[in-house]
């Protein structure tokens, strides 16, 4: 059998659907749980049975009453309790037999199909027409698959992303920098856009290759911390947790565990980060993203933010009308 990893669903013997969100899922499986069913819930799958979709508070709320022992920092489901696992790749066929737009990304993307899925609401068959695309790429096919949607985008098979949904993506994260910075920050991404007037993510998970030991277990809390560093390695920036390592007199490597600073810094940009410092052995980690929406916590690029300034005045001179001799 395939390993668990990060972005496949599993489904719990009360027919409880969680999103992986580890790759360390040999004695417990990480994940969240987010739907539940529900008589009365809003999403109904292809057999017309009804489910709700949970938020983060309530979904840990709920296991916290009903499912004390799959507590931890995420959900932690035994494997003996697993009724099965939805497998992004293995079900992408059929999600795109009955969706188009996914077929077209599929298209686009042009990687091997077994490097491709997708997770959420759409690999669970819960998908209501106000559903996003969350398109997973695996391995270094990532890479490529990000090259090819600038590439559609630039000659225009894709739609860009407009300023009103960079709005509303903003309003959706809440970030802790403001919007601008938000958008300066996303828009050289390329990990988002739009496809028939819906939005999609292009998400980064590992191959099976890769997977290993990864960052998921909490270390020794020493309290909040804002620190500025230079990234010297972002090889898994766009993983969950992105993981960026630094050059800083303390600090060995800044955690992301939201998706908003995935992919927030490149190799060689001094950071701006604040989050949560945990002793992990003989090293020191910056924590970002220890509560669902971050609150208080933040990554920036220092030097992107300096290089926007700059262009900006460069700009203005351009188009200034005056000039002395």
């Amino acid at each position: 059998m395939l390993p668990v990893r990060l972005r496949d669903f599993i489904e719990d013997r009360d027919g409880w659907l969680y999103a992986v969100a580890a790759y360390d899922n040999t004695d417990r499986i990480g994940c969240i749980l987010r739907y539940i069913p529900d008589p009365h819930g809003e999403r109904v799958n292809r057999s017309g049975a009804r489910y709700q979709k949970l938020d983060f508070e309530p979904a840990f709320q709920l296991i916290t009453e009903k499912k004390p022992t799959y507590l931890d920092i995420i959900h932690r489901v035994p494997p003996a309790d697993v009724k099965q696992v939805l497998k992004p790749e293995l079900e992408l066929p059929a999600i795109a037999s009955r969706d188009k737009r996914v077929q077209k990304l599929m298209e686009i993307f042009g990687v091997p199909a077994s490097s491709m899925g997708c997770t959420g609401s759409l690999l669970c068959g819960l998908e209501i027409e106000s559903s996003d695309i969350d398109f997973i790429v695996y391995g270094r096919d990532w890479f490529v698959a990000r090259e090819r949607l600038i590439q559609a985008i630039r000659g225009g098979r894709l739609e860009p992303m407009s300023e009103d949904l960079w709005e509303t993506v903003y309003r959706k994260r809440r970030p802790e920098i403001s919007l601008d910075d938000f958008i300066l920050h996303e828009k050289r991404k390329w990990n988002r856009g739009q496809i028939g007037g819906t939005y999609f993510d292009l998400l980064y998970s590992r191959g099976y290759e890769e997977i290993g030991s990864n960052p998921s277990v909490k270390g020794e809390v020493l309290g909040s911390m804002t620190i500025e560093a230079v990234v010297t390695d972002a090889t898994y920036a766009y993983d969950n947790p992105a993981v960026y390592r630094v050059s800083h007199q303390k600090i060995s490597c800044v955690l992301s565990f939201t998706h908003t600073y995935s992919g927030q810094a490149i190799c060689g940009e001094m950071i701006e980060a604040r989050g949560i410092c945990e002793r992990h052995g003989d090293e020191y980690w910056l924590i970002v993203g220890t509560t669902r929406e971050a609150r208080g916590e933040y990554i920036r690029s220092v030097t992107l933010l300096e290089q926007d300034r700059m262009a900006s005045q460069s700009r203005l001179q351009e188009t200034w009308p005056f000039h002395t001799s």
